[in-house]
């Protein structure tokens, strides 16, 4: 059960309210957002709505049978939204383009990447700082100073940032530089590392575990909305199996699923999906074809010299093309 309390309700209706939903026998858990401010209920006994429906200060109310609640299309029908400011907005209706190298890796590269992304009006740049590695010995990032850096640039351009944050420790000094934090795949269901960006207050990409469900990556996301962020964007990005021609697989099957359940936006990330540069187009077509609110992938002046993941990395030429072919996508699908 979701309760949509009205803004501003005086702390004596909201304990009214509580003692109401622990008198039917359900456990109350207060959540307070960006956006607004609910009680989540949480128990299995039959009872009529109405009567917590019609207590004054309750706003809205629903059965919510998922175990993962707030971010349900069961009670948010509309589908949400996430403005990164400057008309940059993600979600049901646009379609979203995010692109850039897998790290970050020089000032020069920054200025090449964003020149190609305002050429073909692409509004957000994906690049790593801090980079989780199966090798200890592989690039791990340039950390903080490239942050600030990669910030740099791409404010004096109009350019929004997304990069992956690693851990709790990292959220304070990377807030300020930062328009989306990404969690990877290896980090989610880092409990601790989901609530700290609850409370962070800036959206979130959360990517699919690689070997994870559905239902799990929406629990995760169920930790970020509870601790009172509403910012998120899901991406399936693949997930491991026995095969070996291809990185992952890419399960598009996820992004229609996902989008019958949920009423966030879904993403998808070719370039992890199928680790395979000349097949990153056709994927990525695929996923508009599926109902993608956008595609994130890496993009490289030389993906061939790149300092990490440029064997699935498209140079510019067939990023451009990509960029073009998506967009003629998403046209088509918005005719039918």
């Amino acid at each position: 059960m979701i309760i949509q309390l009205q803004q501003g309700i005086p702390d004596q209706l909201l304990e009214v309210i509580l003692q109401e939903v622990k008198g039917i026998g359900f456990k109350a858990n207060e959540v307070k957002t960006q956006e607004a401010h609910y009680i989540v209920g949480i128990g299995k006994k039959d009872f009529d709505i109405r009567t917590l429906g019609q207590l004054p200060g309750v706003a809205d109310i629903h059965r919510v049978s998922d175990e993962y609640k707030l971010i349900s299309r069961k009670w948010r029908v509309n589908p949400t939204l996430i403005d990164l400011g400057d008309g940059v907005v993600i979600g049901e209706g646009n379609f979203s383009i995010m692109a850039g190298p897998c790290s970050i890796e020089s000032e020069r590269q920054i200025e090449l990447v964003v020149e190609h992304l305002k050429a073909n009006e692409v509004k957000v740049m994906r690049g790593g700082v801090f980079k989780p590695r199966s090798s200890p010995y592989a690039f791990r990032g340039l950390g903080i100073d490239g942050l600030k850096m990669f910030h740099r640039i791409c404010r004096e351009n109009g350019i929004k940032i997304i990069t992956e944050v690693m851990q709790v420790s990292q959220i304070e000094d990377m807030v300020d530089y930062v328009d989306v934090f990404q969690v990877g795949a290896r980090n989610s269901q880092n409990f601790n590392l989901l609530d700290a960006l609850g409370e962070a207050q800036k959206p979130v990409l959360l990517k699919r575990g690689i070997s994870g469900t559905l239902e799990e990556l929406l629990q995760a996301a169920e930790y970020i909305f509870s601790n009172g962020n509403e910012k998120i964007m899901l991406c399936e990005r693949g997930i491991r199996s026995y095969e070996n021609a291809y990185r992952n697989v890419l399960d598009l099957n996820a992004v229609p699923v996902l989008k019958a359940k949920t009423h966030l936006p879904v993403i998808v990330d070719p370039s992890h999906g199928i680790g395979l540069r000349d097949h990153v187009e056709p994927m990525s077509l695929a996923a508009v074809m599926a109902g993608a609110d956008g595609v994130i992938y890496e993009t490289h002046q030389k993906p061939e010299e790149a300092f990490s993941d440029g064997q699935q990395t498209v140079n510019f030429q067939e990023s451009e093309r990509l960029i073009r072919r998506m967009r003629q996508a998403f046209e088509l699908r918005e005719s039918f």
